[in-house]
């Protein structure tokens, strides 16, 4: 029974993680979060975790008071989230934004296996983490439905894979047409047609960022050109997604949606135990439907393709001005338009480079989220 560090226990892939937890009476080494002292003081008395991290100072120091009749130790920074990541015998990197790569890589540092919920870490530094993973004989077992899917239509068949089939629920605003898209507001893009996550990922799921950033995720883990990636918008978000292999056959995962169950499988591979998760009735789904995305009203697909081929930083600058441009546009400083402008922007702007160390990927981030807070 492996001791789980949880990063980002207070969002919604954290506490989904925590019920997971809980009920295969896996015990919490870590719990992290970032402001949210309220929630995670109810957690930790819950999970009784050696030791929880807050981002916020002011937040550990609420909590530290409040926790206070506990042996519960409490931080803050960003050198106790390494500790953190390191305490368990797996991390479960469910942090936002390019925030979790320090930690993941601390976890792997340190012989941690990762169960991988923050995709911008391979988006940002892919080639120095599995790299690193390969360095220390761990595993990244991923944690998004979508790369869960893959990996267990590919378990026994990676040498036969042809094709990487990557379905996409279409977010809020499919079949909307360009000048539709460009002006819609905060709360129309929070309106996701069947998952529920977190506000930042779910303006990525409208602008189809998402996806973009899912495809380079997916050409990491699973060592593929772009090329052989092709996105299906697939609105029931039943088929999680699947893989063609070199004899023309197409294999598929299928199930409700419902991260508990990529959140378990991750936490239990090679196992597959019980769940909660209610099971998928074939005769009451709807019609099974897919279609190729509309790249002229969702532009920010096609920037990710292009920072895909290019490689190098311009990953990590895609990432960081998509990152600063979300956060203007949730606080209702931009429109939805000026998302796609913003990252357009920074490509266009920052020159692509190789990356040796981490120190490559966070000078393109710096610089991505500089270029955005000048264009507005």
């Amino acid at each position: 029974m492996r001791r789980v560090s949880v990063l980002g226990s207070t969002g919604s892939v954290g506490t989904q993680s925590l019920d997971v937890i809980e009920k295969l009476g896996m015990p919490a080494a870590a719990l992290t979060a970032g402001s949210n002292d309220r929630l995670m003081e109810r957690q930790a008395r819950a999970f009784h975790p050696q030791m929880v991290v807050m981002a916020d100072v002011q937040a550990a120091q609420r909590l530290k008071i409040a926790l206070g009749d506990t042996d519960i130790r409490v931080y803050h920074g960003e050198e106790a989230l390494c500790e953190a990541a390191c305490a368990g015998d797996i991390a479960l990197t469910a942090l936002v934004g390019i925030a979790g790569l320090r930690p993941t890589m601390a976890a792997l540092e340190a012989g941690r296996d990762i169960a991988l919920a923050n995709k911008e870490t391979l988006v940002c530094a892919g080639e120095l983490v599995m790299a690193k993973a390969a360095e220390k004989g761990v595993k990244i077992l991923p944690v998004d439905s979508e790369h869960s899917a893959i990996f267990q239509c590919l378990e026994g068949r990676r040498h036969q894979l042809e094709r990487i089939l990557l379905t996409c629920s279409g977010g809020a605003f499919y079949g909307k047409k360009p000048e539709e898209v460009a002006s819609l507001t905060a709360k129309e893009a929070l309106a996701h047609p069947t998952w529920k996550m977190g506000a930042k990922i779910t303006v990525d799921c409208a602008s189809l960022m998402n996806k973009g950033l899912e495809l380079i995720e997916a050409m990491r883990l699973y060592d593929t050109a772009p090329e052989q990636i092709e996105i299906l918008i697939h609105r029931q978000s039943i088929v999680h997604s699947a893989v063609e292999l070199t004899d023309g056959s197409v294999i598929a995962q299928l199930g409700v949606p419902d991260m508990r169950l990529p959140i378990q499988y991750a936490l239990t591979w090679p196992e597959r135990v019980k769940s909660p998760v209610p099971r998928l009735d074939l005769t009451a789904s709807a019609a099974l439907t897919f279609a190729h995305p509309d790249y002229e009203s969702f532009p920010c697909l096609g920037l990710a393709r292009r920072a895909a081929r290019m490689g190098g930083t311009a990953c990590a600058v895609l990432n960081g001005a998509n990152e600063a441009a979300v956060a203007h546009f949730l606080a209702g400083d931009i429109r939805f338009g000026q998302i796609a402008e913003a990252v357009s922007y920074a490509m266009d702007t920052i020159p692509a480079q190789a990356v040796i160390n981490l120190d490559d990927v966070f000078a393109a981030d710096r610089e991505a989220r500089a270029a955005v807070e000048r264009l507005f």
